[in-house]
């Protein structure tokens, strides 16, 4: 089975805001790179928010958005988190985690009312924010004689890799970055060209 390679997630961070019966849920999403980067920007937020009552969240990652994880937050189990994940996956999105803010407002909810208005504000949050097509990306380092730059140089143009880091010198060293999918196919061109070590 082939490894997905194309996903959608958000642009940049956005925001979105409810208020029910007095209370308020300030939701915030945003684009992460893995679960590390998706805790350290819910961590944020509660650290942001440290005097509101709750800071539920959930977030997806991988490009097949098979990691994911969602917390109440000490709200009624399965009132926050899951509405909360709910939302990322009914927009087919991955690389997201939304954190929600709640300020009670005095008037108790019930739990329905909590899974609507913490659905609601993930929602906002989201179409306040721009979709993209994004792809899972792969590394490819090589080194090569100097004489070799030119035939290099052209085959990276080629094929739309960027240049993530470059050393020339008699012996010259580049690593690239481009959509796995084309990533062995890459490797395969560059092995080709005289004195090339694909590492």
């Amino acid at each position: 089975m082939l490894q997905r390679v194309e996903y959608r997630t958000l642009a940049r961070p956005s925001q979105g805001v409810v208020r029910e019966k007095m209370s308020r849920f300030l939701a915030f999403a945003s684009p992460v790179r893995d679960a590390a980067g998706a805790k350290a920007f819910i961590a944020e937020i509660a650290r942001e928010y440290h005097d509101a009552r709750h800071v539920c969240w959930a977030y997806m990652v991988g490009a097949d958005g098979g990691e994911f994880l969602s917390s109440d937050n000490g709200e009624p189990s399965g009132t926050a988190g899951k509405p909360i994940l709910g939302q990322i996956r009914s927009f087919n999105l991955t690389n997201v985690a939304i954190a929600v803010v709640r300020y009670f407002g005095g008037i108790k909810l019930g739990t329905s009312g909590l899974i609507v208005a913490y659905r609601e504000a993930a929602r906002e949050a989201i179409e306040a924010g721009e979709i993209v097509t994004a792809y899972e990306m792969a590394q490819v380092s090589l080194t090569f004689p100097y004489l070799s730059m030119n035939d290099v140089m052209r085959t990276v143009k080629d094929s739309d890799a960027s240049i993530v880091e470059q050393e020339f010198d008699n012996s010259c060293k580049l690593t690239l970055s481009i959509r796995a999918d084309r990533a062995d196919a890459l490797r395969a061109r560059l092995a080709d060209i005289s004195g090339t070590s694909v590492l």
